[in-house]
C-alpha cells in the first residue's frame, strides 16, 4: 500500500458513526432536492406526492415539551394509559410533599424559633408587652373574621378558577389519585 491509501485507510477508521450517519443523511437530502427540483422543472409538484420527514431533524426543532406531552392539549386520559398516570402523578405528589415537608419543617423552626426570642427577651426585660391592647386587638379581629366568614360570597373570577380546577380534577382522576398518593408519601419520607 502506499502512503495516500494508508492514509485515507485512516481517515475513514478515525470517523465515528454518528457523523457517517450526518453524511448519509446529507447525501439524502441533496437527493432528494435535487428530484424534487427536477419534478417542479417538469411541470411543477403533484399534488399527490409525500414529502420526506427527516425524523432528526424534525425532534432537534421541536421543544422538549412537545416531545413529552405531545400536541394534545387534552385530558392525560386521553393520551396516556392507566400505568403511566399513576407513575406521572405519584412522582410530581411525592417530589411536591417531599418539598412543601422540608419547608413546612423550615417555617415552623422560623416561627416557633422567633417566638421564643420574644419570651426570652420580653422576660429579661428587653421587651414590655402591653397585654391588654393585645387582648383588644384580638377580640377586634375575631369580629371582623365572622362579620367577613357570614357572608361568604366568592368573586366570579375564583369561581371561574375553582370550577377549572373541579373540571381539571374531574378529567384526570387517575393522575390526581397517583398525585395524591405520591404526596402524602413525599410528606411521610
Amino acid at each position: 500500500m502506499g502512503e495516500e491509501e494508508e492514509e485515507l485507510v485512516s481517515r475513514v477508521q478515525l470517523r465515528s458513526c454518528a457523523s457517517l450517519i450526518r453524511q448519509q443523511q446529507e447525501a439524502k437530502r441533496r437527493r432528494w432536492a435535487r428530484q424534487r427540483a427536477r419534478g417542479m422543472a417538469a411541470g411543477g409538484a403533484k399534488k399527490d406526492s409525500c414529502e420526506v420527514l427527516d425524523l432528526a431533524e424534525y425532534t432537534k426543532n421541536q421543544p422538549w415539551w412537545r416531545k413529552l406531552f405531545g400536541r394534545s392539549s387534552g385530558s392525560s386520559a386521553e393520551k396516556y394509559n392507566v400505568a403511566t398516570q399513576l407513575v406521572i402523578g405519584g412522582v410530581t405528589g411525592w417530589c411536591t410533599g417531599f418539598i412543601f415537608q422540608k419547608v413546612g419543617k423550615l417555617a415552623a423552626t422560623a416561627v416557633g424559633g422567633g417566638f421564643f426570642l420574644l419570651q426570652i427577651a420580653n422576660h429579661t426585660g428587653y421587651i414590655k408587652v402591653d397585654w391588654k391592647l393585645v387582648e383588644q386587638d384580638v377580640s377586634k379581629a375575631k369580629e371582623q373574621l365572622k362579620f367577613h366568614s357570614s357572608g361568604s360570597k366568592l368573586t366570579p373570577e375564583v369561581k371561574s378558577r375553582v370550577d377549572e380546577v373541579i373540571t381539571f380534577l374531574k378529567k384526570n382522576v387517575i393522575l390526581t389519585g397517583g398525585f395524591a398518593g405520591g404526596f402524602l408519601l413525599g410528606m411521610s419520607s
